[in-house]
């Protein structure tokens, strides 16, 4: 897990260095920078052993990553994020009590639509698609529930992020801002892998699920 993270950094960073290179030399100041943190819940549909269908208990995850845009003006623009995500959530059974946990890397690109970007507060509103990659899945158990629970992800999600907020200048030209805000993502394909057979004893916790996830962010971005 830790090449594969490794990797995934390697990947990233040229394609992002690049991108920044590539949209500096339009014009001073329309080049957007940023780091980001994003408490995250979740809402996800599991199953029971019982086979019935339940909708879990979210817990708090947690989002970290940067961003990188282009201002076209002062009202619109485009940006690129890339975001790790460990979302969490669990259910209780008569004896047990089940917890999922899922990482993902998320990549939204998005249009965002902005009330004055060099303003001293700027309020946006972003939208667009986001792709994503699983770094890997984990289920815990406690209590005596006989039942095997299965956890079974796809590599890749596909979801549409919308969300607003706003950010404030802290300098005196206005470029290193503060920004603050939500951002929800809907998952429009289903992310469970019930491939394999189940045995008699067995059951897919996750089937047919979409993720929906639902953050507050706060950070830095600068312009340049």
């Amino acid at each position: 897990m830790k090449n594969l993270k490794l990797k995934l950094v390697y990947r990233l960073l040229p394609l992002t260095l690049l991108l920044i290179s590539a949209i500096r030399t339009n014009a001073q100041d329309k080049v957007i920078i940023g780091f980001r943190l994003m408490p995250t819940i979740s809402s996800l549909k599991m199953n029971s052993s019982s086979g019935g269908s339940v909708k879990g208990e979210a817990v708090l995850g947690f989002g970290i990553g940067g961003v990188v845009g282009f201002n076209f003006s002062e009202y619109v623009g485009v940006q690129g994020e890339v975001i790790y995500n460990s979302i969490s959530q669990k259910y209780k059974e008569p004896n047990a009590v089940r917890q999922v946990n899922l990482r993902y890397i998320n990549i939204p690109i998005l249009l965002s639509l902005n009330s004055g970007r060099y303003k001293r507060m700027n309020a946006n509103f972003v939208v667009g698609p986001q792709m994503g990659i699983s770094l890997g899945s984990k289920i815990s158990t406690t209590g005596s529930d006989t039942a095997q629970a299965i956890l079974a992800i796809r590599k890749g999600d596909f979801g549409f992020g919308y969300g607003g907020g706003v950010d404030f200048g802290l300098n005196t030209r206005k470029t290193l801002r503060l920004a603050l805000g939500f951002r929800g993502v809907y998952g429009l394909v289903d992310i469970s892998n019930t491939t394999n057979t189940e045995n008699q004893n067995s059951y897919y916790i996750i089937d047919k699920t979409n993720v929906q996830t639902y953050s507050v962010y706060t950070g830095i971005t600068l312009l340049f």
